[in-house]
This record gives C-alpha cells, sequence and structure tokens, in this order.
C-alpha cells in the first residue's frame, strides 16, 4: 500500500528535504503533496485523499498545533494518522502533541527515523518496506 503523504512546513527548502528523506525511507510512497501553512495543509486535506501528515509546528497564518487541533476536532480526519517534525525542545510542548496522538520526529533526522515513526503511526508492514529499496545506513541526516 503506497502512502499519500502531506508535508506541511513554511520553508520550501525543508520540505524538499522531508520529501527527499521520505524517498530514502524506504516507505511505499503514492503522491506526495505540499503546504507552507497549517490552512493550506487543511485545505489540501479536504480535496486530496491524504494517508499520513508530516507537519511542522512553527509556521506563519496557521501553526502546525492549530492544525492537528482541527484535523482531530473533524470527524472525517480525526484518525489520521499524523507526525510533527521540529526543532521543538520544549518537553511540555511536545507532551501536549503526543497526548493526541501525534507522533515526533526531532530536526535534523535520518531516512531511518523517519521510517521508523511513519511505521508505528500508520503500520506500515515490514513486507511493504521491504518491496522498497533498502536504506543505506551511511545515509544524510536531514
Amino acid at each position: 500500500m503506497a502512502l499519500n503523504v502531506l508535508v506541511v512546513d513554511d520553508s520550501a527548502i525543508m520540505r524538499q528535504m522531508i520529501i527527499k528523506t521520505l524517498g530514502l525511507s524506504g516507505v511505499p510512497l503514492g503522491e506526495v503533496f505540499q503546504a507552507g501553512n497549517g490552512r493550506e495543509g487543511l485545505d489540501c486535506l479536504g480535496k486530496n485523499w491524504i494517508d499520513l501528515v508530516l507537519v511542522d509546528i512553527n509556521m506563519p497564518v496557521m501553526t502546525g498545533e492549530e492544525m492537528v487541533e482541527e484535523i482531530r476536532a473533524n470527524p472525517e480526519t480525526a484518525g489520521m494518522p499524523v507526525i510533527v517534525i521540529s526543532t521543538e525542545s520544549s518537553a511540555t510542548r511536545i507532551e501536549m502533541l503526543q497526548s493526541r496522538g501525534v507522533g515526533f520526529v526531532h530536526k535534523p533526522f535520518s531516512p531511518e527515523t523517519l521510517r521508523d515513526a511513519i511505521v508505528s503511526k500508520t503500520g506500515v508492514s515490514d513486507e511493504q518496506l521491504a518491496g522498497n529499496e533498502a536504506l543505506s545506513s551511511n545515509g544524510p541526516d536531514f
């Protein structure tokens, strides 16, 4: 099962790095959508079939926290797998997000770290991962 992924970050460079890391992670990918803030991300969710959301916390217009709140409040998206990818260091803030069923990956991150978080949140199986290219243990950290 290929996953359709929405990457939400206000930095176009970081979105590209996340997408590149997704490609290196071995996770089966379908379409990858991008948004520059939480509002754009919610608009994209409303128009496309998305299996997983990867979102930054600190963004203009609508933060990742606000986006997560809206995703969880909507019955159609309440169970959507969401992983926050951020430099956030506040344990309280991270625990609050995790209490909403959100995964968390610290920047910088490796393809393996991202893959493990995705497997944990989506239940992608080892067989599905085995069908994709193996990870290089010397892969880049982003």
